[in-house]
């Protein structure tokens, strides 16, 4: 069977259901979009973080969901140290500076750097948690950043959370066919729409002469794409004022050219 195939299975059938969990009574969600990549090491939770800034610039409630829970950085990008609290109705999750709701295990751990050694299934749970128990009040678009891989923790996402689509995101190396495969076809066996690929350190701009070069590579995204009957939504460069901003928590303050279009091409892909 090909890739594009399957595609149409998926389109055809529709997400899968049967595993479907209820949000908190409290919670009111829009839309939800996961991103997923097939390895780890290629910058997924920077690319959830400046899409989620990106959108809450241009007027949209946001939330993020950090699922990738033994490797949480999600607070830290946004300078959030904050501790989450609860009420009798749930969990009520953290927001930054400029009010995007945020629910990570870092929000909840007596400290930041206590490591998580939990087995796959009580991280499972910990992820349903953050959807069943946490008051997302009222978010038009909800972020899940889920761990690498195709593993035990995304696939509780795919099946547990009533996705819109997701984002895949890799990297300009020799691996990422097989990466992007992966990750394409778990999203077809559980029924969910693919948004489109976001590759990351695409290229460095040089600050001396102004031209671009790839250092991890050509880019081979666009090939991929093409084969796959999918939109490239972005190519993010490699930026030291980024990796500062997120290491100072400012990830907010961040601004780049084509950001802002890559924002609106997401909105509109997931209201089709």
């Amino acid at each position: 069977m090909t890739e594009k195939s399957t595609d149409t299975i998926r389109k055809k059938t529709g997400p899968n259901t049967a595993f479907r969990l209820e949000a908190n009574k409290k919670s009111k969600i829009k839309k939800v979009i996961g991103v997923l990549s097939g390895k780890g090491g290629v910058g997924k939770s920077l690319v959830t973080s400046l899409f989620a800034v990106e959108l809450r610039r241009q007027g949209h409630k946001v939330a993020i969901l950090d699922a990738d829970i033994t490797g949480p950085s999600i607070p830290r990008a946004f300078g959030v140290h904050t501790k989450a609290v609860a009420n009798k109705d749930g969990i009520l999750p953290v927001k930054t500076s400029t009010g995007i709701e945020l629910m990570s295990i870092n929000l909840l751990l007596n400290k930041e750097t206590d490591p998580v050694v939990w087995r796959g299934p009580v991280i499972a749970s910990t992820v349903k948690q953050f959807w069943t128990d946490v008051i997302w009040e009222d978010v038009d678009y909800m972020f899940v950043d889920m761990p690498p891989g195709t593993g035990d923790v995304a696939l509780t996402v795919f099946q547990s959370l009533p996705l819109d689509g997701i984002i895949i995101v890799t990297s300009p190396q020799d691996l990422v066919s097989m990466i992007v495969l992966k990750a394409v076809k778990m999203a077809n066996i559980m029924r969910i729409p693919i948004l489109g690929l976001v590759e990351n350190m695409s290229y460095f701009t040089c600050p001396d002469n102004g031209k671009n070069y790839e250092i991890f590579g050509k880019s081979k995204i666009d090939q991929i794409a093409k084969e796959l009957d999918l939109d490239v939504l972005a190519k993010l460069p490699i930026d030291p004022n980024i990796a500062e901003a997120v290491d100072m928590g400012s990830i907010e303050q961040i601004y780049f050219d084509g950001l802002e279009d890559c924002g609106k091409r997401i909105v509109d892909k997931v209201n089709k």
